[in-house]
């Protein structure tokens, strides 16, 4: 977790540069263009669920950081998107086995969810470093 240490010793002015965000957003974008090929009726079901979950990644680290004056909303928004990262792993792994993906994407998509939790409960066990220490604070060490 080399990255998320270096990160937090450069100013980070807004969600979007978190590498954890772009890693999220980036496995997303990947899940969403997959899930393109899958069966129709699917649509509602194994799609719908696993677009909103790896969304709900994204949306949820930026939530957290709107959210970083009050440590315990910030530990509480980041463990939501943890939550959602794991519940795209189970998502994939249905995915794999109905044969809808490949091994490789599947293992690729996998180690970048695990990679994000990993991350996120690392951002978790620290919010001192990552959130506001008062209101008068417009940038913060991240």
């Amino acid at each position: 977790m080399s990255e998320i240490k270096n990160q937090k010793l450069e100013f980070v002015k807004d969600y979007k540069e978190l590498k954890v965000y772009q890693l999220a957003f980036e496995s997303a974008m990947r899940v969403y263009d997959l899930s393109k090929k899958w069966p129709s009726e699917e649509k509602y079901s194994l799609t719908g669920q696993i677009r909103r979950s790896s969304r709900s990644v994204c949306g949820n680290i930026a939530e957290a950081w709107r959210k970083r004056l009050y440590p315990a909303h910030f530990v509480t928004k980041l463990s939501d998107s943890d939550a959602e990262a794991a519940e795209s792993e189970v998502w994939l792994d249905f995915a794999f086995k109905c044969k809808y993906i490949n091994k490789n994407d599947h293992a690729e998509l996998h180690d970048n969810y695990d990679h994000i939790c990993r991350m996120l409960s690392k951002m978790m066990a620290d919010p001192g470093a990552w959130c506001k220490r008062r209101a008068g604070n417009v940038e913060r060490r991240a």
